[in-house]
């Protein structure tokens, strides 16, 4: 039994059904959580299910819930320890691995087909991205500029290319067939509408 309102429930599964299973963004030694927050608000707003960090720091990234505005409670966060194996893992399992970064190499992000299986990874404002992910990657991406600038704060180009991912996929039908199934959904929903609610009520005491 669901602790939640019939409505809220509805609007649970309007959701599920549109988010992108083999669509996620790894971000790569990530520092700033303003960048980390943002991201994570874009990614809900495209239907990203898993997103997946490395985060050298001690403790946990902190969340600042004022950027979200809750998107961290409708995604799934999944830190990882090896960057480097993760990724190569997921490449074997099929996904095309796309890095942000300025090189000869680089295309322009439109050219990529982001209605395969894709893993979006993104660097730091400092480093960008690390170069043996770099070297792993299938393709590297730029946005054009035409100012004085190189580049875009991390979280605005996330932004731009998810959004290019969407429309792609949104055209391809992707959006209105469901990525997950039965069971994933069951799973989800227990988390969403059982125990995160009785979480909620036990830190709300």
């Amino acid at each position: 039994m669901y602790l939640v309102k019939d409505t809220r429930l509805k609007k649970m599964l309007q959701i599920l059904q549109k988010r992108q299973k083999d669509l996620s963004v790894f971000m790569d030694n990530i520092k700033n959580e303003h960048n980390f927050s943002a991201i994570i608000r874009t990614c809900d707003s495209v239907g990203i299910l898993n997103i997946y960090y490395q985060y050298n720091q001690k403790g946990e990234i902190p969340i600042n819930e004022n950027i979200t505005m809750g998107a961290h409670k409708w995604v799934f966060l999944q830190k990882v320890k090896n960057s480097y194996q993760f990724l190569k893992n997921k490449k074997e399992e099929g996904y095309q691995i796309v890095v942000t970064h300025l090189s000869k190499e680089s295309v322009n992000f439109r050219d990529i087909d982001y209605t395969k299986p894709t893993v979006i990874v993104v660097g730091n404002e400092m480093s960008g991205v690390s170069k043996e992910i770099i070297d792993l990657s299938d393709y590297k991406v730029i946005i054009p500029m035409y100012g004085m600038v190189q580049s875009l704060n991390v979280s605005v180009a996330t932004g731009i290319i998810l959004y290019e991912a969407q429309r792609q996929r949104e055209e391809k039908g992707l959006y209105t067939t469901s990525q997950l199934s039965e069971r994933d959904i069951e799973d989800i929903l227990k988390k969403w509408a059982v125990e995160d609610v009785i979480k909620t009520k036990k830190e709300s005491r």
